[in-house]
Formats: C-alpha cells, structure tokens, sequence
C-alpha cells in the first residue's frame, strides 16, 4: 500500500490521502509502515486518533487487554533505532500484532546511519504490526529523511484543511464519540474558527463536553460561541507579542464583543510593552518574547504611542475602538523591519 497525499481540494472530504487511509481503517486495514509528515500537527493528532480506535475495534479480546493496547508511543530521541525497531518487529505472547507510534522522527536526521538503519528495518516484514512515524512541522523539508519517506508503505502530507475537509474531520470526531450533531453546527464551529484547525479541534473538544446525552445542537454551540471562539485577553496579548497584527486585530474585534473594556485591553498593552522595557509585567514571558523582536527604541515609541493613544481617548478627541485598533497595529509591528 503505497500512497502519497498532495493539497487536499475542497469537496474532497478528509482529503484524497487521509480519505484513502481512514477508509482502510473502517474496514481493518492498516498499512505495515504509515510516515507523517507536513504543517499541520492538529491534522496529525486527529489522523493518529483515528488510527488508534480503529485499532483499538480491530483487537481481539486477549489483545485489547494486553499493557500495549491499542498503541505504543515513542519519541525517537528517546528511544533510538533498537528499540523502535524491537518494538515493530517484537510482538509479545499477548498481542502479536502492535501499533507503534513514533513522534519526532526528525530527531534521527542528524544520523545517516540511524537513517538507514531504521529505513533497512522498515522494508523487513512484522506480521500484522503497524508502525507510524510522525516527523513535526518544519518550514522546509528535511531531505534527510529521504529514506524513512521511501522506504515506508504508505506517506501522509498533513496540510491545512479547507472548510469542508474540517467539517468531515469533526464529523469523524463526533461520530467516533458516539454523538449525534445537529445539521450546520460543525459548519458555524468551522466558521468561527476562522478556518483554523487548533482553534476549530480545541472548540469540538469543548462542544463534546457540553453535549446533552448523546447529541450536541444548536443551543450547545450558543454557549460554546458567546460571545466567539477566542475572546481570551492572553490569546490577544500572545498575538501581538509574536508580531501578528493581524490576528492580533481580530482577536481585539472578540474581546470588545465579549464586553471586555476599553481600559481593561489599553492597561494590559501598556503593561505587555512597559515589562519588555524591564518595568513590571503581569506576563513575564509575552514581555520577554517582546523585547526579543523589538529593539528599545522601538519599544519606547511604541509606549509612546499608548500613551498619546491614551489622553486622546480620555480627553475625547478619538473613539476608543480605533484608538485600540491603532494602538494594537503598532505594538504588533515593533520589530517587523
């Protein structure tokens, strides 16, 4: 079973490549060796759970009640290439087939050898065993890996989801929980993510525990939703320390809808800005990560800027809201030349 998956298109689902695995795993089949790999680690943990209770149905009863049921996870800088391969190749008196999970692949890559070692140890055969190696998001490819890519049975690129690949993923979940969902509530869930797959997982996460009995509608997603999904102050404060105006402004948009005040988001920007400048700070680390980025000239303009930003609104010459939006872009922007 080999399979590569390129940019899943809308309509698609789960996507060509994930479709073509979670179908295998309804009916039972799994691939020997299954690498992961691409930007999208909510993608990955969702396809790995997918993974794990299709396992866990496929186990006969002895199996499901052996220590390793339903998988064995290692972090291969932990574990090194024996043991991950004594683990695909082992089996035990009480399961001889076991699914082994192997996170942070990467870590092998400094080493052609292990590379090799581990890449040689894939194409030898392990009975009904399953072995899945997940390499974490990077910004390039690790060509490195090279080998374990070729050498595994099937290969899985985790990108980001569209809106209706999302939908299929929570309906998955949903179905997986054992819940029924009312028609259009994954899509406003999807919706409110803003097409975010963290956002959007972590929200179902919270939808399935405000399900009434063995359902969750419109009226669980009302008080998931009130006022938005993300209308945290450290959310807010976290996007402008990392230099993301534009998250960071939409961010804003929530916290005034959830009724936070004006005062309140002006005070908690002043204090992000005046700890990055060594002063006291209720965030230590956003502070820090702060001056990290910005020089400090650029963060005593910008604590300029909070306060000329500040008498204008008190004294009435501005709106609040755009006195906000103003200061925000230029917290946000210190340090992006």
């Amino acid at each position: 079973m080999k399979s590569s998956a390129g940019r899943s298109k809308a309509g698609s689902g789960a996507g060509p490549g994930a479709a073509r695995l979670l179908g295998g795993f309804d009916r039972g089949e799994f691939p020997p060796t299954l690498y992961c790999e691409g930007p999208s680690e909510p993608l990955k943990a969702s396809l790995l759970a997918e993974l794990r209770a299709a396992w866990a149905r496929s186990l006969a009863e002895p199996e499901r009640r052996s220590p390793g049921a339903p998988a064995r996870v290692l972090r291969a800088a932990e574990a090194g290439v024996e043991e991950i391969l004594a683990a695909y190749h082992g089996g035990s008196l009480f399961s001889p087939r076991e699914l082994t999970i192997v996170l942070g692949i990467e870590d092998l890559g400094r080493s052609e050898k292990k590379v090799a070692a581990l890449a040689a140890g894939l194409a030898r055969p392990a009975g009904g065993s399953c072995l899945v190696l997940v390499e974490s998001a990077a910004e390039s490819p690790r060509k490195s890996l090279e080998p374990l890519r070729a050498a595994a049975a099937a290969r899985w690129v985790a990108l980001p989801p569209a809106r209706r690949e999302l939908i299929a993923w929570g309906a998955r979940r949903l179905e997986r929980a054992n819940l029924a969902c009312e028609p259009g509530v994954l899509e406003s869930l999807a919706d409110a993510s803003e097409g975010d797959a963290l956002a959007f997982f972590s929200e179902l996460g919270k939808l399935e525990r405000l399900a009434t009995g063995n359902a969750v509608g419109r009226a669980e997603l009302a008080l998931l939703l009130r006022p938005a999904v993300g209308a945290e102050l450290p959310d807010y404060l976290a996007q402008v320390a990392r230099g993301d105006p534009g998250w960071a402004a939409r961010s804003l948009g929530r916290l005034l809808a959830a009724g936070v005040s004006e005062g309140t988001i002006l005070f908690a920007l002043s204090n992000l800005v005046g700890g990055a400048l060594g002063g006291w700070t209720r965030n230590l680390e956003l502070s820090q990560a702060l001056r990290r980025r910005s020089s400090p000239r650029e963060l005593t303009a910008a604590m300029d800027a909070l306060y000329r930003a500040e008498s204008a609104w008190k004294g009435g010459r501005a709106d609040a809201v755009a006195v906000l939006e103003q200061a925000t872009r230029v917290v946000a922007e210190s340090g992006g030349e």
